[in-house]
């Protein structure tokens, strides 16, 4: 399909055979076939979204030290990065699947361990992420139609966030978006090797995020189902292998982590029972939508459906904790997406139109109600997963309604979209008063002046229509793009990122900031034994992890340079220089220092990883220096082990203790123990 300032191509008898463009000409201008305008409009939507997405980002630091740490993990031991193990001596892995974590700790191999090493490569995900999005819409939509689409990803705030950070959410939108195209690719000519490949790309995404990568399955196969060009049974058969490519691509990892024997792996983190299929199943599946999620920390105590993580129901994606993260055109993807189906109405099967509302509004719809309704562990960040199915819906549901925009129905959607959008973008504005308080009365008055001109734009003069759809346009995206730019001035770290301004009502707070110590405002006391100072002002932790939020969950600790001095004497004599309770609590050293630390207990301290014999045996065997006594959860685990607290308690019962800059160490080393000690 062709866009509005498409010309019909020119025969060839009718002009002399011109001369063979340039490369760098036909890099720039694009196909023949392409308006004047395609091919540049395009290369700046992508220099723009890299500037967006890679300045100032060293700012950001370690961001989520939690993976920052198995990064650095990964690029010093093949054995870690092949398991996503926290620490280079592979004592526990991960939570996630570690695909990700290769493609950081390959770039901390190649350029050493700092924060753009780390960060850079999410960066160029995003500008990929765009451009593939713009791609795919404009195979069958045209320009104007991938134009759209792509800033509306692009600008979205916590694509943003999630892009200029180093949670696995960057990663998985890539593969979900490379493989829609490959879905498109496949629909076009009943491909059953492009359809393969999109299995492939879902199993990557789920080698990524695990289950949330397979929430776009749905989509991918019913429009191939009923769009492809072929008879039902060629249909059938082209879905079963995608679905074995799919399942190869996803299971090979887990099968191998399955039959190494635990002893010759690190323990699988966010497990109790030391199993991936657990981990899948469990922690990071079904007890995401039920809430039963043995060994999570803050969720599962409160009232109410979803408990401590936010209310669940409808209004979930745009409530104050999600409404500025994504949903700032999303009731205009869901009108649109209408109007797209509508538009369809009774055409041919393959017809494309009703393809794109089913690829694009089935990820849209599924993701988004599973969203909504899970009752377990839920960020905001996780939204990150709507913004390329929001971005195409608008653009192509934009583009059809305007390319009909003379029949009245078609100017009415339009002018309903356009003023909905005004509406509810003042709405969110004002959800952060202080924030830019101009903006919220321009976008809404201009915004309803722009939608009365849409819905009497076949009475207007030729050369104010186009005036009108651009600034249409430009005042849905004056909201978010106001929000982005804020995302991406400033700086993020700890495990719970939000994007943009401070909002009134919401859990979250910029910079990745939370109104209390976790979800619901809850806090805790640390376990028996351990200590620790918070340290104000430090947006990268705290010093011990006594603060920073759970007690040292959400963020790294600061580390002195007496404290890395300590810990890197005479380090090549020991497995682990350090063991901390807490991922992140023990990345922070890990970090500081490029020496392996112990996470007791995985990321929550709620693993049995290890044992307190296991941990006694370690130590009896010199394998660990220094126990770092600060940081834990206090009691606030839903289930979970115990050992964590156990281990702590017979460290202060059997060393003595010191402190180094107001931080509690104690030496497993040293030969003399505590009175009273237990052995």
């Amino acid at each position: 399909m062709t866009t509005l300032a498409d010309a019909p191509p020119t025969a060839a008898h009718d002009v002399p055979s011109p001369r063979p463009p340039s490369r760098s000409r036909r890099l720039l201008r694009g196909p023949d076939s392409d308006p004047a305008w395609g091919r540049p409009t395009l290369l700046g939507l992508l220099a723009a979204t890299a500037l967006l997405y890679l300045w100032g980002l060293g700012a950001s630091g370690w961001a989520n030290s939690f993976y920052s740490a198995a990064a650095q993990a990964g690029s010093v031991s093949w054995k870690a990065f092949f398991y996503g193990s926290s620490d280079a001596a592979s004592s526990i892995t991960v939570d996630k699947t570690p695909a990700s974590l290769w493609v950081m700790a390959l770039s901390v191999r190649l350029f050493g361990l700092n924060a753009w090493s780390i960060l850079v490569p999410q960066a160029l995900t995003g500008v990929a992420t765009v451009g593939l999005l713009h791609a795919t819409v404009r195979r069958w939509h045209g320009h104007a139609a991938a134009l759209i689409a792509g800033s509306v990803a692009a600008l979205t705030p916590v694509a943003v966030l999630m892009f200029r950070f180093n949670n696995p959410d960057a990663l998985l939108v890539l593969t979900l978006v490379a493989g829609a195209y490959a879905v498109v690719r496949a629909v076009e000519t009943a491909s059953t090797r492009w359809l393969v490949l999109a299995g492939a790309l879902v199993g990557l995404g789920f080698m990524t995020k695990m289950l949330q990568a397979l929430l776009v399955v749905p989509a991918f196969a019913l429009v191939y189902l009923v769009a492809a060009p072929s008879p039902l049974r060629k249909r059938i058969v082209s879905l079963l292998a995608a679905g074995g490519a799919l399942l190869l691509s996803a299971g090979w990892w887990v099968a191998v982590v399955e039959l190494v024997p635990a002893s010759m792996r690190p323990y699988i983190g966010g497990s109790q029972h030391n199993s991936i299929l657990e981990l899948v199943l469990g922690y990071n599946g079904l007890g995401r939508l039920t809430g039963d999620e043995t060994g999570s920390v803050g969720g599962g105590g409160a009232a109410g459906p979803g408990g401590g993580w936010g209310a669940t129901g409808w209004t979930r994606m745009f409530n104050a904790e999600n409404g500025g993260q994504v949903a700032w055109l999303l009731p205009a993807a869901l009108i649109l997406l209408v109007a797209a189906l509508i538009v369809a109405g009774r055409a041919a099967r393959t017809d494309r139109t009703r393809a794109a509302a089913l690829l694009w509004g089935g990820w849209l719809l599924v993701t988004g109600l599973v969203f909504s309704f899970m009752q377990g562990i839920f960020h905001a960040y996780y939204t990150v997963a709507l913004a390329p199915a929001i971005g195409a819906l608008v653009g192509i549901g934009a583009v059809l309604l305007w390319r009909r925009r003379a029949l009245p129905a078609a100017g009415a959607a339009l002018a309903l979209t356009s003023a909905l959008t005004a509406a509810w973008a003042f709405v969110l504005l004002h959800r952060s008063s202080g924030f830019v308080p101009w903006l919220a009365p321009l976008v809404l008055v201009v915004g309803l002046a722009a939608a009365l001109a849409l819905a009497f734009v076949t009475l207007l003069p030729a050369r104010v229509v186009a005036a009108v759809a651009a600034v249409a346009v430009l005042t849905s995206l004056a909201g978010p793009t106001a929000y982005a730019l804020q995302t991406a001035s400033q700086p993020h770290t700890g495990s719970i990122p939000t994007a943009g301004p401070a909002v009134a009502g919401a859990r979250g707070g910029p910079g990745g900031a939370r109104t209390a110590f976790g979800p619901g405002g809850r806090t805790g006391t640390p376990p028996q034994g351990l200590t620790g100072t918070p340290q104000l002002g430090n947006p990268g932790g705290t010093r011990g992890g006594a603060g920073g939020g759970l007690g040292g969950l959400l963020s790294a600790s600061s580390v002195s340079a007496a404290m890395q001095a300590l810990l890197a004497a005479n380090a090549p004599s020991y497995t682990w220089v350090a063991a901390a309770v807490g991922s992140n609590n023990a990345s922070g050293y890990q970090l500081a220092t490029g020496l392996p630390v112990m996470a007791i207990g995985g990321f929550n301290g709620s693993d049995p990883s290890p044992t307190l014999a296991q941990f006694q045996a370690d130590v009896a065997a010199g394998k660990v220096h220094y126990f770092i006594g600060s940081g834990g959860l206090g009691g606030m685990q839903n289930g979970g082990s115990s050992s964590s607290s156990d281990i702590a308690t017979w460290v202060a019962q059997t060393f003595a203790a010191q402190t180094v800059d107001g931080v509690t160490v104690y030496d497993l080393t040293a030969t003399t123990t505590m009175p009273g000690s237990t052995t």
